[in-house]
């Protein structure tokens, strides 16, 4: 039995891209399409906002001398590249889908209209959030927040690379503490690196829980979904 009737799932673009760590890697993102499918199917109502960082980082270029709102803005087509890779690797596997922009694009995508977004997710379609917010400054951490809010997602799901929150990085520091839950209050006073912090703290302020898992491992999205103990809660 879900946990959850409604998930908002943020993946990180280099997620897709897999050990190239450039671009999409296609054996990659099909075996992540395939347990998506399997969480739908079980009547879980799933939102996705994936990142584009396996093909622009808005604001490493920005240091480079770009300026950061053109560089913000290519980060957000990015995005829309990744979700049109993920609509197509979805419904291959027989999941209807709908892809919505905060840019307007309409041969691409339906314009991002939140009263259409939550009558797709009633109807079992999975929806995929692409182009942030639509402005500069704004991460996707902070647009996944945002649409997990305005659809009434119960949760937060963000998918990371490793198994939940630590007190330093793990892939850097073998005797990383991992925490089993944790305040957003603790995430901003410690300075984490879970989501950038206007995120954390619009999750602190509408009591949204975020659920930090690590997606490497085979089938943790189903246990996530189940409510079993993978990952971080932040509550």
């Amino acid at each position: 039995m879900p946990a959850y009737r409604r998930i908002l799932l943020k993946l990180s673009g280099e997620v897709l891209a897999g050990d190239s760590k450039f671009g999409i890697d296609p054996d990659r993102i099909y075996g992540m399409a395939a347990e998506l499918v399997a969480l739908a199917r079980t009547g879980v109502q799933l939102g996705l906002v994936v990142g584009g960082g396996n093909f622009f980082r808005g604001v490493s270029a920005a240091a480079r001398s770009m300026d950061r709102v053109a560089a913000d803005h290519m980060g957000m087509l990015a995005t829309v590249i990744n979700g049109i890779a993920l609509q197509d690797a979805l419904e291959k596997q027989g999941v209807q889908t709908r892809l919505m922009t905060a840019i307007h694009m309409d041969q691409v995508a339906e314009p991002y209209i939140r009263r259409r977004a939550v009558r797709h997710l009633e109807k079992g379609r999975i929806v995929i959030f692409s182009a942030g917010t639509s402005n500069p400054y704004f991460s996707t951490d902070t647009a996944a927040t945002l649409r997990a809010l305005e659809i009434n997602a119960q949760v937060i799901a963000k998918a990371t690379r490793v198994d939940g929150v630590y007190d330093k990085d793990p892939l850097v520091h073998a005797d990383a503490i991992m925490y089993k839950e944790i305040t957003p209050q603790e995430v901003l006073a410690r300075s984490l690196k879970v989501m950038d912090s206007t995120a954390v703290a619009m999750c602190r302020d509408n009591q949204l829980p975020v659920l930090v898992f690590n997606l490497t491992v085979p089938g943790n999205i189903m246990r996530m979904a189940m409510g079993e103990p993978v990952g971080t809660l932040i509550r």
